[in-house]
């Protein structure tokens, strides 16, 4: 079994001992991340964007860095990067990239680009002006010269595909004409009507607000004169195309089908690129999710990953490949490996990876990453008797991978970071399926983008921890605090969202800043997460509080047990689902001396009313039956309802505009508690979304670690027991 090992030069982020300085929100000013990376087609060089803390505008700039795959030479800065270059493409003969700017507005603002910075309520403000149809198509001739923007259509693009011959490009948009039509309006006419008319559930997006009157298309844009052609239309979204090798069909991602706002259902569809109907290639009856088409190299197969719900919201992505055709029931490659394909390992430096599939040269095998116990790797399957393979192995991460084919194997461009070292772009070079050869090197590490920053930081290695509960098998993660005077540092413990993410060997910011702090931290995965296999993660169903809480805690009491922390002095803070398990734990016990709930889940049934999620969906796969069906079992395990009982000192953290989980999660509790007297505070935050921790201004993301290890280092290290200053 061929596997690759990360090479491991000095950590660069952590300096000597006499000359190291402990971790600080505010070095996230100095954050720059790469968020995508392309492979050329000839594998020489890799195209990645890069995204970075813009502290003038509070915002991030994101421009697009060249760097040879052989590591022979430094990264080279293609786009200036004023605001946002992004989603890089090589034409086929790799002389042209493609991507995606918001450029164009800038320049037709007239001089906007030399314009002071703007303070950051002035940032939001004019951000909230800006038109849509920002995001357009730009031509960047490699060889030298300006990059020329393609398109100029009335509404975003959102993604982009070559045609295999170059002349053309399938892009998604919510556009229904190829031009902005002027406005109609006279300046004697009375305003126009803004009032929303909403008929299906679904209808908005964390993120990005109201998407009912927006649903994305295909469209087919030539790549010399920029002419575009609607491809498909419809109210349904039409997203991920991906051109078949003689060029004549796309495939794509679509919700074509009766009362899509009440079911979770995506299928793979195929279009002629000269038009024609639409015919959908996955079949099957009931909810279903088929995503990541990617065609094999003589086209005759179609590999998505996917599920068919076989383990309500436990169910795992698996690798399938499907014959071009109508109502294809399709083959599931990786059943036996129980690996989660795409599944979403947490990080605070950046959002979750963005997975994909790749055919090898000769059609005999599929490269896909999933996790495994912690690490997240690279693995192939093969087509004919679908054996997985491991092709990386090491306490890291490997991921948003992008792959080309060589005489001897395959080139692979990828991010790869893990629980000490931040995200850094790397090339991996994989042998053909079958090839006796040496094990492969490891990941070549191509960038040292923090290099500078945090060079001189002392980041703490993340310590591996195994216990058990209830005959599972909990993998968790210790990152130990100094001791002073010889006793144990106090302990907060962290918890992940979703449920079903996964904490694993990668760097998480907040966490070396509480250890800076003085306090140390745990995370781990409890039942119902990712990564572990899918009875693992279905081991939640009907039950989010008390089995998570076992598991959780008998980690917590095994680190008190080895003499490793203080359990006197004991913190628990989460976000999302974590902040669901963070209230429902200091519901259920007065052993932590100070808690942070992150844009939580207080009360079950309201979640699953309102928001992006609402609908018959959710809490079907959650609990087995909705609210109006079972009311009473999404009241006894709502943490709203064991408020009373909150003892903990807590601080109640939620974004204005959280449309994953509502603002009114967040008001709800601290409306009990302060009614109660309780010892509380509401930290309200604007403008910012449930991503807040992971893409929110850069200003609120040092805050939000500097108010969390602000409020532990008040209750667990000086021992104070009101309200610390606000």
């Amino acid at each position: 079994m061929a596997r690759a090992t990360l090479d491991r030069p000095e950590p660069r982020a952590t300096g000597s001992a006499s000359s190291a300085r402990v971790p600080s929100a505010d070095d996230l000013y100095a954050l720059r991340v790469p968020v995508d990376v392309r492979i050329s087609p000839d594998t020489e060089s890799i195209v990645y964007c890069l995204k970075e803390s813009s502290v003038g505008r509070d915002d991030y700039r994101q421009s697009l860095w060249l760097v040879p795959a052989d590591g022979s030479g430094e990264p080279r800065q293609l786009t200036l990067g004023r605001r946002k270059d992004t989603s890089p493409r090589f034409s086929p003969d790799g002389r042209t990239l493609a991507f995606i700017s918001d450029r164009g507005a800038v320049l037709e603002a007239g001089g906007a680009l030399d314009r002071p910075p703007l303070r950051p309520d002035a940032w939001e403000r004019d951000k909230a002006t800006d038109r849509s149809g920002q995001n357009q198509v730009w031509l960047l001739p490699l060889d030298g010269g300006e990059a020329r923007q393609l398109t100029y259509l009335p509404e975003d693009v959102s993604d982009l595909a070559w045609s295999p011959d170059g002349r053309r490009l399938c892009l998604v948009s919510a556009a229904t004409d190829p031009e902005r039509k002027p406005p109609r309006r006279r300046p004697e006419d009375p305003p126009e009507r803004d009032a929303r008319i909403i008929d299906r559930l679904q209808y908005m997006l964390n993120g990005t607000g109201f998407i009912h009157d927006k649903a994305p298309n295909l469209w087919l844009v030539n790549a010399q004169d920029g002419a575009a052609t609607r491809l498909t239309s419809g109210d349904n979204r039409d997203e991920q195309p991906a051109w078949s090798p003689d060029g004549k069909r796309i495939c794509f991602v679509s919700d074509r089908h009766a009362d899509r706002d009440l079911t979770w259902r995506t299928d793979i569809y195929l279009v002629d690129v000269d038009g024609g109907d639409v015919t959908r290639v996955s079949n099957g009856r009931g909810d279903r999710v088929f995503f990541l088409p990617a065609w094999s190299p003589d086209g005759r197969w179609i590999a998505a990953a996917g599920h068919r719900f076989p383990a309500a919201a436990g169910s795992r992505n698996d690798v399938w490949r499907f014959r071009p055709r109508a109502d294809q029931a399709g083959e599931n490659l990786s059943a036996e490996s129980d690996l989660m394909v795409a599944a979403a390992l947490n990080s605070d430096l950046f959002g979750f990876a963005d997975p994909r599939l790749f055919w090898d040269g000769e059609g005999r095998s599929i490269t896909f990453a999933a996790p495994i116990d912690g690490s997240y790797e690279l693995w192939r399957v093969t087509v004919d008797d679908r054996r997985v393979e491991r092709l990386t192995d090491g306490r890291h991460a490997v991921t948003r991978p992008d792959a080309a084919n060589t005489r001897h194997g395959m080139r692979i461009a990828a991010v790869t970071y893990s629980g000490h070292e931040p995200p850094e772009v790397a090339a991996i070079d994989l042998p053909a399926l079958g090839t006796r050869r040496p094990v492969p090197a490891g990941p070549r590490r191509l960038t040292d983008l923090m290099g500078e920053a945090w060079r001189e930081v002392r980041i703490v290695r993340p310590v591996e921890r195994w216990h058990e509960v209830d005959g599972r098998r909990i993998q968790g993660w210790f990152l130990e605090a100094p001791r002073v005077g010889g006793a144990p540092a106090p302990l907060v413990v962290e918890i992940h969202g979703g449920p079903a993410t996964l904490y694993g060997w990668s760097l998480i910011w907040e966490w070396q800043c509480l250890v800076a702090q003085g306090m140390s931290v745990y995370g781990c995965n409890p039942r119902g997460s990712q990564g572990y296999g899918q009875d693992f993660c279905n081991a939640n169903h009907r039950d989010w509080g008390d089995g998570p809480m076992r598991d959780v805690m008998t980690g917590v009491d095994s680190l008190i047990a080895d003499g490793l922390v203080d359990g006197d002095r004991l913190g628990v803070t989460g976000g999302s689902y974590g902040g669901y398990l963070t209230s429902w734990m200091v519901g259920h016990t007065d052993r932590f001396k100070a808690a942070v709930t992150c844009r939580s889940v207080n009360d079950l049934t309201s979640e699953m009313l309102s928001g992006d999620i609402a609908g018959p969906l959710f809490g079907r796969y959650e609990y087995g039956k909705n609210p109006w069906e079972e009311p009473e079992i999404y009241r006894l395990h709502s943490p709203l309802t064991y408020a009373q009982q909150i003892h903990t000192p807590l601080l109640i953290q939620h974004a204005e505009n959280d449309l994953r989980c509502p603002i009114t999660q967040a008001e709800q509790l601290f409306t009990v508690l302060r009614s109660l007297k309780r010892t509380v505070r509401l930290m309200r935050v604007p403008h910012e979304s449930h991503e807040l921790t992971r893409s929110g201004a850069p200003f609120r993301r040092v805050e939000n670690i500097e108010r969390i290890s602000d409020w532990f280092r008040h209750f667990l290290v000086e021992g104070r027991r009101g309200l610390p200053r606000a």
